[in-house]
């Protein structure tokens, strides 16, 4: 088993709230990511889960179990930190071995076996001899990786362990990480800051925002159907348009911004308890989001034209900054020869509104 459940946690340090009623249902083997701005609460998140933290609100439960006072050693889990923690006096051998101070090696399994095994898991089947510092960042960070799997846990809690790596380096290890952990279908909780490492990695992701969870979703789901205004603008590039509703027909909800009616999907993304949220009705106020890869010089539906200012080439598209108004509006296209005024349109179903 390896399912795990937090009710309305809350965590304060003094006067600061980290935590603020956070909610989430993890399922066993899933790959499940915490992805956030610095300060969101994503790292209690997990300390918390670990045992680290203690809530001072709220339950933890692992399968229907509250973990309310087991210690650290207790709760089985595996715990990558984002540096590594290896000890520079062991061999790498001895470093994994030490994943097993406080727990047996799997049944049939002897802990020189067990550190041969995860050696090799982690394709470094060579190395255990090696001291720490004669290893790259990513293999040490594929060491801490197999000490964290030693005891065979039923959770692993992995805290952006590669933000310390090159750009190239963290592409190659987070396709390693998440093979190993469909591979050994072990429930995991990921920390990253990263949005793209989060899309590219996870199972479903949870975004965080001053201490609360904005909304959850598979990574799809939250790239193409934000919830809110900060997951649009957080989660890749958006275009955010603020207007007033004039009216609506069930298919489409017609927004006013600045004079110029534009017709957007009817339709929100579900709330936290899975139920689809109102929509607005005539004289509200709304938000809705449009990415700029789907505003198009081609679309003829929801035209509008701005002045392109600047142009950034990146090989397989350009993205261009134009200006709407008072507004910055960003679009991408393979198109490298837009300058001046350009006329621009989107599909009322590449248009999302937002909380």
């Amino acid at each position: 088993m390896g399912s795990l459940e937090l009710d309305a946690v809350r965590k304060s340090f003094a006067d600061t709230v980290a935590l603020d009623g956070v909610s989430l249902a993890i399922e066993e083997g899933e790959f499940f990511t915490l992805v956030g701005p610095s300060g969101c609460g994503k790292t209690t998140t997990l300390r918390t889960i670990a045992g680290l933290e203690a809530p001072t609100g709220g339950s933890v439960r692992f399968d229907d179990r509250d973990v309310a006072g087991v210690p650290v050693e207790d709760r089985d889990v595996g715990i990558v930190f984002q540096n590594y923690a290896l000890f520079p006096h062991m061999s790498v051998a001895e470093n994994v071995a030490y994943g097993l101070k406080f727990a047996d090696p799997p049944a049939g399994t002897t802990t020189d076996e067990r550190v041969a095994e995860l050696l090799d898991l982690v394709d470094l089947p060579e190395m255990g001899g090696r001291d720490p510092d004669e290893l790259s960042g990513g293999q040490q960070q594929r060491v801490a990786l197999a000490r964290a799997l030693a005891p065979e846990p039923e959770i692993l809690l992995l805290d952006e362990p590669m933000s310390a790596l090159d750009a190239r380096l963290r592409e190659t290890l987070r396709r390693q990480v998440k093979s190993i952990q469909s591979e050994l279908d072990v429930t995991t909780v990921y920390v990253t800051h990263d949005q793209e490492e989060a899309l590219a990695i996870s199972d479903r992701v949870a975004v965080m925002n001053g201490g609360r969870v904005e909304q959850v979703g598979t990574p799809q789901e939250i790239y193409e159907r934000p919830a809110t205004e900060f997951v649009a603008s957080f989660v890749g590039e958006n275009n955010l348009f603020s207007g007033t509703v004039a009216g609506h027909d069930g298919a489409t909800v017609t927004v006013d911004v600045d004079g110029v009616a534009f017709q957007v999907a009817a339709e929100r993304a579900a709330t936290d308890d899975g139920t689809g949220a109102d929509l607005p009705a005539v004289g509200d106020s709304v938000t809705f989001s449009v990415r700029p890869t789907t505003l198009s010089a081609d679309e003829q539906s929801n035209r509008f034209d701005v002045d392109v200012e600047t142009g950034e080439y990146l090989g397989e598209t350009t993205r261009y900054y134009a200006e709407w108004g008072d507004r910055t509006v960003v679009f991408r296209t393979p198109d490298s020869g837009h300058q001046g005024r350009v006329s621009l349109g989107f599909d009322p179903t590449d248009a999302r509104l937002l909380d």
